[in-house]
């Protein structure tokens, strides 16, 4: 009895990694407006933009002097407040999935039970890799959407198990996105 309840639940879960694969070859853009909460439960507000593949930009809100931008190749965080900037290839990144062109998400993602028959969660860790770290992503079944699924947000952790989570909402898919929105002005030095 127990096998044959296993395999619709199987078989399901390849469904559900199909319909992210199609979403994901489905959205080109997106926009939306985002809450990030970080592992001291510190939340910051802002402006998300996604053009694939392996363009991001996070735009931080009032308060927040910094910006998180991938330009296709390099992911560049920078801090205007203290005038220095950080960057890493966006194929060493937990976001590589979501920016990927095509991520093979067969070999590294695994459908999440869910309680609720309407969200589809996705854990992606690439095995090979695992020092990249792993990403939650939370979709909810929407046929409006590309691949019948709305991306709700999604939740990183490093490799140091530092959890950042964001949460989305206002989402519009394949919108038009400025490619300047993928630069930065250079940070200045403190003291300069």
């Amino acid at each position: 009895a127990l096998a044959m309840t296993a395999a619709p639940v199987a078989a399901q879960g390849r469904g559900d990694l199909a319909k992210v694969e199609q979403h994901l070859a489905a959205t080109q853009s997106m926009t939306a407006n985002f809450v990030q909460t970080d592992s001291k439960n510190r939340a910051l507000r802002g402006t998300l933009q996604i053009k694939r593949p392996g363009k991001i930009r996070f735009e931080y809100g009032r308060g927040a002097n910094m910006l998180l931008v991938g330009n296709g190749r390099t992911l560049t965080f920078v801090d205007y407040d203290v005038g220095q900037k950080s960057s890493w290839p966006v194929a060493k990144s937990p976001l590589s999935v979501l920016l990927a062109s095509n991520p093979d998400l067969q070999r590294i993602a695994r459908i999440v039970p869910s309680k609720d028959a309407r969200v589809v969660l996705v854990r992606a860790r690439d095995a090979r890799r695992p020092e990249f770290g792993t990403i939650l992503l939370g979709f909810v079944r929407n046929p409006a959407a590309p691949g019948g699924l709305l991306l709700e947000g999604w939740t990183a952790i490093d490799a140091q198990n530092k959890r950042t989570t964001v949460k989305l909402d206002g989402q519009r898919y394949n919108v038009a996105v400025a490619e300047n929105a993928f630069t930065y002005a250079e940070p200045r030095k403190r003291g300069r």
